[in-house]
């Protein structure tokens, strides 16, 4: 399937969307004294399933390698971000909690950030519907 004019509107459209938001969401962070990675950082172990996460699982959701994400939580940690308690039940593995500090300003960002999206929800759906009508006509993207 090539694609055609329609279709890269479609694209851009998302893109811009997407550039929107990270831009807003920059400068949100920013404002709060985080980066983005420390925005990120706060909001996986706050949205973590489980009771308690562990620098791997962290590592995990972040795409990061462990030393690269001890790096990070150090700088956190150092910050009043975070907090690292040993696991009672394995040695090897390190606990990660949000202190009250980190609690506070994940949501004052949070509810920015969810602000922003909700602003930018129309042209990112309107993008979504053209790409999936695009992907399902006669000459349809392979899955």
């Amino acid at each position: 399937m090539s694609l055609d004019a329609e279709h890269f509107r479609a694209l851009a459209g998302y893109r811009l969307a997407m550039r929107r938001f990270m831009a807003a969401a920059e400068s949100i962070s920013r404002g709060a004294g985080l980066t983005q990675q420390h925005y990120q950082t706060l909001l996986a172990i706050r949205a973590w399933p489980g009771e308690t996460m562990t620098i791997g699982d962290l590592a995990g959701e972040l795409l990061l390698t462990h030393h690269a994400t001890v790096q990070l939580l150090n700088r956190m940690q150092k910050a009043g971000l975070v907090a690292r308690t040993p696991s009672s039940t394995d040695r090897r593995q390190v606990l990660l909690q949000l202190t009250d500090d980190g609690e506070t300003v994940l949501q004052q960002v949070a509810v920015l950030h969810m602000r922003e999206i909700l602003r930018q929800e129309g042209q990112i759906t309107r993008s979504l519907r053209r790409l999936r009508r695009l992907a399902s006509g006669p000459d349809a993207l392979e899955p």
